[in-house]
């Protein structure tokens, strides 16, 4: 089995998160799944919403806790906004999410998993997006899966995050 290194990155404010999902929408190619991982408040919808911007997406995005999944379909790929807080077990089973990544019954986009670490059956070949709260900002760890996720991550540098401060 091939392992790829991870992307580490420091976002020290809510916008270089966008900036990051933004980045991400802009580049990612069809059928690509994010897992994204982090406790409560470190950033997940926040990535989600600039992925949706980076797609061209108008609609506003936010997290879909209720209605546990989200389609977005006005962008340059369709995005699927996915969230498992308040599923466990078997409830997440019955989901059978591979139907969005698989591309048989929807048209290929983009999949973005809130709380993925409640999945028991992982896609083939997901980015991995942990997230953690550090020193008054927030810490993004990118694991790429294949040679393309790892390839893309080879070009993103900090530089591409900048944000005017405020």
């Amino acid at each position: 089995m091939v392992t790829f290194a991870p992307q580490s990155l420091s976002l020290h404010q809510t916008e270089s998160t966008l900036a990051l999902g933004r980045w991400l929408g802009e580049r990612l190619t069809a059928g690509t799944v994010l897992l994204l991982q982090g406790d409560l408040g470190s950033g997940k919808t926040t990535l989600a919403k600039g992925l949706g911007q980076g797609l061209g997406i108008t609609e506003d995005i936010d997290s879909p806790t209720f209605t546990l999944i989200s389609e977005y379909l006005g962008g340059r790929l369709p995005f699927y906004h996915v969230d498992l807080y308040r599923l466990e077990g078997k409830a997440v089973d019955n989901l059978y999410l591979e139907t969005y990544w698989d591309g048989l019954e929807f048209p290929p986009g983009i999949v973005a998993i809130e709380w993925a670490e409640r999945l028991r059956h992982l896609p083939p070949a997901p980015l991995r997006v942990a997230l953690t709260h550090r020193d008054g900002g927030r810490h993004v760890v990118l694991a790429p899966a294949d040679v393309t996720q790892a390839t893309l991550l080879e070009t993103l540098t900090p530089d591409a995050l900048l944000v005017d401060e405020v």
